[in-house]
């Protein structure tokens, strides 16, 4: 009994049931196409074929769950690849069952499958991106006109908008979108027919069953195609890269959910409360994207470092590469999905929001290109000045200011020191000065290309809309590409059945 025990835990140690049940599908898939090639080039007979292909079909229907319950786990075999074969050389004969792996090794078949389903999630991954960036835009364009603070430092630095600091956002969300795009053309080329890794002496047709499975084109070398995780690597950096910028989105929403900040509310079904304080609405969900930003991290270095002194062509380290790609790639697609919908659901309080824009002399910066333009000083000059006006200045000063003669008598004094001149006298107003100390001046003065201005904000608005169909309408051609692949392949096997 305890030998029997040990067995069974040694034999757990090398099965990788979460990937099993991942590539199934695929699995079967790349089964059919196999075969009808195979067919095709008189390798195997059409009654071999058709028995092949209706015995897949019939394993297909049981579905993954069933499949690896029944067969893989029952009778020990150490992955899905080897116990489909199996059941088919059970149930139709090792004379025909046997011939399926005709010209392939379970290199080139694994990975084939990986490529296949990470395709398949990589445009639902990119559908989600896209569905986010609509939502950042959106609520954009709902707040053109809502004032707010920018930070460095995480203070005070500028006046600015909601709608240009989404933007921001959506911005970053479209580099991570042609990134996904970008992996997505190198995942989509075929190792299929490279066998272990110097191919075969059958006469296999490898443009053949690339492209009935949808693949782009046919990975030249035999052992690279077998042996390389590279796609598997970028993938797991395109997720990683992706997480950061929703890790920042989330730790900015955590932030201005607070007391401090008050410039949001969370939706309802984003928060919870606390067991103890009855008041409490914690952003949990923006939380946990933040901190499972941490575990796309460790499943890239995790990848790298299994991948980084591996000799070609293929070893079983590899299996272990998989695990760490379908973690990241879950990991990401909920975490996308979450802050999708908190976007959209999010409340932004406006007038908390440009009350406290006149906190913190966010002006400042305006102040000193005005003295510029009046004067003819240099900004250094000015920047000493108006550097040196900060700290003598209130609140009330700086915000409920009706004449701007005050403060301009106290960058005279200030300016004295400096320059020896008062600025008033080589051209600087009142009116200059308060002009320059109001906020919504500040923001629409701002109207270069990106800036935080009404113009330039509307013009990055309907550019990333038109971006974004665009973009919507890429993935809709690779789908249908694929698409018309396999309903091809449904063609050649309904012919040969």
């Amino acid at each position: 009994m305890k030998t029997q025990n040990r067995l069974t835990q040694n034999w757990d140690y090398i099965l990788s049931l979460d990937s099993d049940r991942w590539l199934f599908h695929a699995d079967v898939l790349v089964d059919k196409a196999h075969v009808v090639m195979l067919e095709e080039r008189d390798i195997i007979s059409r009654e071999q074929s058709r028995d092949i292909l209706n015995g897949l079909i019939a394993i297909e229907q049981r579905g993954a769950a069933e499949f690896i319950e029944q067969e893989l786990l029952a009778h020990v075999y150490d992955d899905v690849h080897t116990a489909i074969e199996s059941v088919l050389i059970r149930e139709l004969g090792e004379g025909t069952g046997g011939r399926m792996h005709t010209g392939r090794s379970r290199n080139d078949e694994v990975a084939t499958c990986i490529r296949i389903a990470l395709r398949d999630d990589l445009i639902e991954v990119m559908k989600d991106v896209n569905e986010l960036r609509s939502a950042v835009i959106a609520k954009a364009a709902e707040h053109v006109d809502t004032v707010m603070p920018g930070y460095t430092h995480l203070q005070h630095a500028q006046p600015t908008t909601l709608a240009h600091h989404l933007s921001a956002y959506s911005d970053a969300f479209a580099r991570d979108f042609t990134r996904l795009v970008a992996v997505y053309e190198r995942t989509n080329v075929s190792p299929l027919g490279a066998a272990a890794f110097a191919s075969t002496g059958f006469p296999l047709d490898r443009a053949s069953t690339a492209k009935l499975l949808g693949f782009d084109s046919v990975m030249p070398n035999s052992m690279d195609a077998v042996s390389t995780r590279d796609f598997v690597i970028e993938a797991i950096a395109c997720f990683a890269n992706l997480m950061t910028n929703l890790s920042r989105l989330a730790e900015e929403i955590i932030l201005w959910s607070t007391a401090e900040f008050d410039f949001v509310r969370v939706p309802e079904y984003y928060i919870t409360g606390s067991s103890i304080m009855p008041q409490k609405r914690n952003p949990d969900f923006a939380e946990l994207v933040r901190s499972r930003t941490g575990t796309v991290y460790g499943c890239l270095m995790s990848a790298l470092a299994i991948c980084k002194a591996l000799p070609y062509a293929y070893n079983r380290d590899l299996q272990e590469v998989t695990t760490h790609l379908l973690k990241a790639t879950e990991t990401t697609a909920a975490s996308v999905s979450v802050m999708n919908r908190i976007v959209a659901g999010l409340e932004p309080k406006e007038e908390e929001m440009k009350k406290k824009t006149m906190v913190g002399f966010t002006t400042a910066t305006e102040l000193a290109d005005t003295i510029v333009r009046a004067t003819g000083i240099s900004f250094r000059t000015a920047h000493k000045i108006v550097s040196s006006l900060a700290p003598v200045l209130t609140h009330k000063e700086i915000h409920e200011l009706e004449s701007g003669g005050d403060i301009l008598r106290r960058i005279d004094a200030l300016a004295v020191d400096v320059t020896g001149k008062k600025l008033s006298e080589l051209g600087l107003t009142g009116e200059n000065v308060k002009d320059a100390m109001d906020v919504c001046s500040n923001i629409e003065k701002r109207n270069v290309y990106g800036g935080p201005a009404k113009e330039q904000v509307r013009k990055t608005i309907e550019t990333r809309t038109r971006d974004l169909n665009r973009d919507e309408k890429l993935i809709e051609a690779k789908e249908e590409g694929v698409k018309r692949s396999l309903e091809e392949l449904e063609r050649r096997i309904a012919e040969l059945r």
